[in-house]
């Protein structure tokens, strides 16, 4: 991995803030496979692109209806 992808991670908490959730729902995505969980048993970080790329299809399945 270079620097460049690991500057790209961010915890938990900022994941949550990107996206407006809460860090539960984030622990919970990553658990169902929704978003890759990164980092150690202690400290879970994900990937911005990712989180981009899943608030993106949110949006587009809200105004689905």
């Amino acid at each position: 991995m270079t620097p460049a992808q690991r500057a790209r991670r961010v915890p938990t908490n900022v994941a949550a803030l990107a996206l407006g959730v809460t860090e539960g729902t984030i622990r919970q995505w990553a658990h169902r496979g929704r978003i890759t969980r990164y980092g150690t048993a202690r400290r879970a970080t994900y990937d911005l692109d990712e989180l981009v790329a899943v608030a993106q299809g949110s949006r587009h399945s809200d105004r689905s209806g």
